[in-house]
Formats: structure tokens, C-alpha cells, sequence
């Protein structure tokens, strides 16, 4: 028997093998640092046979699947400690996640994080033990039966929905079993270094309307080294937690009077994103957007029209009962419809395209509670949204005009070094989630892969990511805990102009056609927010600070020297507090520092006879003495050149 090597070499053997046998052939060394195997492109347990000439690969935790699997194998030892510290709890699903692992549960009384040191050490134990991981097969009735027996109510429900014919495993390590695909570690005495660390609420099957669970998270790592630095970054990643950092700082609040999703933005906060939405429009103005504003509700006639009645409507905010012979309303969760409507308001010549829209729209999506997390998803937001309309011949070079768009948008933002290019593509195999043939989904992405291509665009591809009506480029970027979201969007639409009937004569008078790219600027206002709370901890740039200076009085004689130096900033366009209060100035200068005031000017006796004032940096500390002008000039100077750094 052969087994063809990652490298191309072959490895001969004399009857079957098992991936373990395999891995020490090939090196002692290896067989020690293996965790799972690949044969024939499969991921497998080592403990595995392989009886035939294959293609063999060893995965370490240096590979992605290798570590999957270890922290796979650290979230069932998990649940095997949970069910021992709680026998009456009932287990969900544990999977692994990009920074580690989890497990749902059902408790009969919610349990703390105070519980979680208990855990740990039932995992220590379990891991000291070092019980073999063993894999078996069983029928559906049987499966059906074994977790009946443990009175699993969660693993029958997951069991009930495998396909028929589809391979029912389950893994067993010690006296614990659990329903699984694997693959798996050969032991629980395989990890090495392991930490619970957090608590939290999600839904059964991330369904609002389902039981509410206790998920308890963690991470695993094989060496202890690497977990101690997983662990001091997260808690760096809490201290740039927009969700904690953006409260603090007086940004924004939520209040359960009102709801969840539906964050109030404070003064400083909402002062942030007038700021943002100025820049934004003002920027598209420069290059040809048309300004509109459409409202936000329409009859569901118009969702008919577009297909999100159809496609989109769990998503939507509805008014009315069509049952009842109501009037039905939903609040808009895009403005395409409406700016679609605008186009078809008179006859448009090819003269007349690209016809470029652009509007700062409040939209409202229906999300579910467990998927809601602070500015990143919420119920109602804020989109810099746009469409395009334009001929087939435009459109390559108006897509590289919305990129062009969203790279200097990201490049003021200084998020040059955060985001990546995914693009999304329709799934084939679940057609009914699209409008559209075949075809023309094939062949929209050819031509948006070829024009990506052309752009230079470095990305990767998404099955399942697409629009409902067309591809689209996807600026991703990821929050201080390494979850990755969206931030811009630029889309290929080719249905949408045919359900609306849009059309333009064209240099031969014939009606066409015309081809739609669905974009935004800056993305989610409230996103985008987030991000720059956590990629500046709250230290704003400069141009977008919600207060740019603040002037101190350094004893009550210059106090109205402080609030005229403040009056002469603000009419220079320098957003300005004064900070006049009998307190010590270092005081003062912590708190400015601590509310993270880029400038801090100070004003006392003697800057006040001399006609100067005393300048201290958020960044670079204590600047010195200045000429008032010579300050402001400073300061227009930096936020006209968007300085980031």
C-alpha cells in the first residue's frame, strides 16, 4: 500500500496502517506533534485505518483543521467537566471558533463566572486522566436511543435533522459520550493549555424564539506560552472594547426602556458621526453623487417589485396585516427601491448615465437578539448608501470609481492595515435564496472576478455571501476579539433593473437596459464607529475628535482669558471645551487625557502677559509655548491633511 506525501513522496507500507502508524513512519518527531490526519482530502482521527493507496497529510496545530480539532477536543472535555460538576445540566453544541472554543448549556440555575474555577479544575482532572478519544458509529434508532438514555433532549433534536443515510458518530472519552462528526485528539491528556474565559446568553440554534442557554467560552493552546499571550491580548482587546470603551467616553448608551439594537447616541458620539456624514457627503459631492432622501417606510408593493418581500422579509420591520386587508407598511432595510423609483421619474438618455445617487439612510433590520453586540449589529443604523446606474460599457470603470471611493474613505480612517477583500458568491446549491438563472449569476461573476483582477484587488471567494440579486465586493475587517464583519460593500446588480423596469435610449435609440453597482462609502456609520473606538482605544484622530482642544485656566485670574482664547478656536472651526474649574491643573490634564482630548491648551499669569499660551499633546506630551495663530494653524493644518497617525 502507498500513501503519497504532502511533498509529493511516496511512503510504502505493508497492509493497512492507522494515520498514527502512518506519522511515525514517516518521523518519531512528527507522530508526537500530530493531532489529526488528511487522507484523500478527508480530515480523520490518527486512530483511522487506512487500507488503500491514498494521499496522506499530518495536521499539527501549526494548521488551521489541526488546531479546530484540538480545541474541538478541549470544548467536549468541557462539557464532560460541566456534566460532572452539574449532572442535571443538558448539552447543546460545542463547536470551535477562530479564538478557541464553546459549549451552550441548559441549567437548571443560571451558574456564574465565579463556577467557572470549579470547571477548570474538573478539566484538569479529566485531562490528567488522559482518557482515549474513541470514535464509533451507530444507527439512527440506536442513536436516537443512546442519547435518549442520557436524556439528551438537544443531541435527539440534532439527531432527528441528520439526513437519512448520512453517518450517525459519536465519540467517547471516559464514561462521557457525545454526539459528534469529529475528528478528534487520541486522548484528553493531548492538551496541553487551556482557560475558561467568559459567560454569556445565547439562544438555541441562535433562534430568538427558542430557550435561552448559558455559553461558556474558552481557549486552547499547545504550549502554556502561547496561552499566556492569547490572554494578555484579550485583556488589551477588553480595554479597546468599543461596547465598554464608547460608554465610558460618553458616546453612546442603550437603555432596555427602549430596546436592544437601538443604541442612543450621547452628544460626543453623535457629534462623531455629523462629523463622519459631512466628510462623506461632501467627498461624493466632489465626484458626481446626486443627493437624495427617500423615506423610511414604504408599502410592500414596492419590497413585491424588488424581491425583498420574498427574499428579504424576515429581516424587515412590518406594519399592518395583508390578512386583515390592511394597509402594509415596512420600514425600509435599503434605499435601492427608492432611488430606483427616482431614476424612472422621466426618460433617461445614455447622455444622462452614469446617473450616480447617494444618500445617508436610516434603515431598520429585524436581527436577532443573540446576534446583536453593541454599534457593530443593531436594529436600526446609519448607511452612507448609493447606487450607480450605468451602461454595460461603464461598468467597469465606475466600479473602480466606488473602490477608489471606499480606499481613500479607509485611508483617512488610517484602517489601511485591517481590511481584506472577500467576494461573495451565490450558492448554487440553494437557488431558491437568489432571483436569477444560472447564467447569468456565472456570468455577472465572471465579469466582476475579471474587473477585480484588472483592479489588482487581492481577495478571497465566499460561497453563499451574495445579495439575493447580484456579487458584491466585501471590505472586511475584524474587532479587538478577532470576529471578522463587514465594513463596506460594493454590489453588481443585473436583476433589479429588469423588476423595475428601468431602462435609457441608447446612441442608436433603442431602449436597454442598464447595469446597477449597489455601493456604500463609508459603510455603517455605527460600525464604522466601533471600529475606530477600538483601533484608537477611544484616542480619536484629530479631524474626527468630537472635541478637538480643551483650555485650562490655570488660576481664576485667566479664567475669562480661557473662555476667550476657547470663543477665538471655536470661530476658527477648532471644536473646544474650557475646563475653568479651582482645581489643580495636573488634575485637569489627567482628566483631559483620560477623556481623551487630543490638545490640551493652558493658560496662566504669565502665558496670559506674554500674549501665549502653553500646549500639551495627547500623543506627544508637552509641546511648549505657542503663538495663538501659530496653534491653530497647527491644528487646521492636521485635521485638512486627515492625519491618522
Amino acid at each position: 500500500m502507498k500513501l503519497t506525501l504532502k511533498d509529493g513522496s511516496v511512503r510504502e507500507f505493508e497492509g493497512p496502517v492507522s494515520g498514527l502508524e502512518a506519522a511515525k513512519a514517516i518521523s518519531e518527531g512528527l507522530a508526537r506533534a500530530a493531532l489529526i490526519c488528511r487522507v484523500d482530502g478527508k480530515l480523520c482521527d490518527l486512530s483511522a485505518v487506512i487500507d488503500h493507496d491514498a494521499a496522506f497529510e499530518v495536521l499539527t496545530f501549526k494548521d488551521e483543521e489541526g488546531k479546530e480539532a484540538y480545541r474541538h477536543t478541549a470544548a467536549h472535555i468541557l462539557a464532560q467537566a460541566v456534566k460532572s460538576v452539574f449532572p442535571t445540566c443538558k448539552l447543546a453544541i460545542g463547536p470551535a471558533i477562530k479564538t478557541g472554543f464553546y459549549y451552550d448549556f441548559e441549567f437548571r440555575s443560571p451558574i456564574t463566572q465565579e463556577d467557572l474555577g470549579k470547571i477548570e479544575a474538573e478539566m484538569t482532572k479529566i485531562i490528567k486522566a488522559d482518557f482515549p478519544i474513541e470514535r464509533f458509529e451507530l444507527s439512527r434508532e440506536a442513536a436516537l436511543k443512546e442519547m435518549q438514555k442520557y436524556r439528551e433532549k438537544y443531541k435527539v433534536e440534532l439527531i432527528k435533522e441528520i439526513p437519512e443515510g448520512e453517518t450517525i458518530s459519536f465519540y467517547r472519552q471516559g464514561s462521557f459520550v457525545d454526539l459528534c462528526r469529529g475528528p478528534h485528539l487520541t486522548s484528553t491528556g493531548k492538551i496541553k493549555a487551556f482557560k475558561l474565559t467568559s459567560l454569556a446568553g445565547a439562544y438555541w440554534k441562535g433562534d430568538e424564539h427558542n430557550k435561552m442557554l448559558t455559553r461558556i467560552y474558552g481557549t486552547a493552546f499547545d504550549k502554556k506560552a502561547d496561552l499566556e499571550a492569547y490572554l494578555q491580548a484579550l485583556e488589551e482587546a477588553k480595554k479597546r472594547d468599543h461596547n465598554k470603551l464608547g460608554r465610558e467616553l460618553g458616546l453612546f448608551m442603550t437603555d432596555e426602556n427602549i430596546g436592544q439594537g437601538l443604541p442612543l447616541m450621547m452628544p460626543k458620539g453623535a457629534k462623531v458621526l455629523q462629523i463622519l456624514q459631512r466628510f462623506v457627503e461632501d467627498e461624493e459631492e466632489r465626484r458626481g453623487y446626486m443627493l437624495t432622501k427617500t423615506p423610511v417606510m414604504a408599502k410592500n408593493n414596492l419590497y413585491k417589485i424588488s424581491g425583498h418581500w420574498d427574499h428579504y422579509r424576515d429581516k424587515m420591520f412590518i406594519i399592518g396585516d395583508e390578512d386583515k386587508d390592511e394597509e402594509v407598511l415596512a420600514l425600509r432595510p435599503m434605499t435601492c427601491p427608492f432611488q430606483f423609483t427616482i431614476y424612472k421619474n422621466g426618460l433617461k438618455s445614455y447622455r444622462d448615465l452614469p446617473c450616480r445617487y447617494a444618500e445617508t439612510a436610516t434603515l431598520c433590520r429585524k436581527e436577532a437578539s443573540g446576534e446583536m453586540h453593541g454599534l457593530i449589529r443593531v436594529r436600526q443604523f446609519t448607511l452612507s448608501d448609493g447606487h450607480i446606474v450605468c451602461t454595460p460599457e461603464q461598468l467597469e470603470e465606475e466600479f473602480r470609481q466606488a473602490l477608489d471611493l471606499c480606499k481613500y474613505m479607509i485611508r483617512c480612517m488610517g484602517f489601511e492595515d485591517e481590511i481584506s477583500y472577500r467576494f461573495s458568491k451565490w450558492d448554487p446549491k440553494n437557488k431558491d435564496k437568489y432571483v436569477g438563472t444560472a447564467e447569468q449569476w456565472e456570468s455577472t461573476q465572471d465579469q466582476m472576478r475579471q474587473i477585480l483582477h484588472h483592479l489588482d484587488v487581492d481577495f478571497v471567494e465566499a460561497e453563499g455571501e451574495a445579495a439575493f440579486y447580484g456579487p458584491k465586493l466585501d471590505i472586511q475587517t475584524t474587532n479587538v476579539y478577532g470576529k471578522e464583519d463587514t465594513l463596506i460593500t460594493i454590489q453588481i446588480d443585473f436583476a433589479l433593473a429588469e423588476r423595475f423596469d428601468m431602462t435609457y435610449i441608447d446612441q442608436d435609440g433603442e431602449k436597454k437596459r442598464p447595469i446597477i453597482i449597489h455601493r456604500s462609502s463609508i459603510g455603517c456609520y455605527e460600525r464604522t464607529l466601533s471600529m475606530l473606538i477600538e483601533k484608537y482605544a477611544g484616542a480619536l484622530p484629530l479631524w474626527m475628535a468630537p472635541v478637538q482642544a480643551t483650555v485650562m485656566s490655570l488660576t481664576d485670574r485667566t479664567a475669562e482669558q480661557a473662555k476667550a482664547f476657547a470663543a477665538r478656536l471655536r470661530a476658527a472651526g477648532i471644536r473646544t471645551e474650557v475646563d475653568d474649574r479651582s482645581e489643580k491643573i495636573g488634575y485637569k490634564i489627567r482628566e483631559a487625557q483620560l477623556n481623551k482630548i487630543p490638545y490640551m491648551v493652558i493658560l496662566g499669569d504669565k502665558e496670559a502677559e506674554e500674549g501665549v499660551i502653553s500646549v500639551r499633546s495627547r500623543s506627544a506630551g508637552d509641546l511648549g509655548k505657542m503663538e495663538p495663530e501659530a496653534f491653530i494653524e497647527r491644528v487646521k493644518k492636521e485635521c485638512e491633511d486627515k492625519v491618522v497617525g
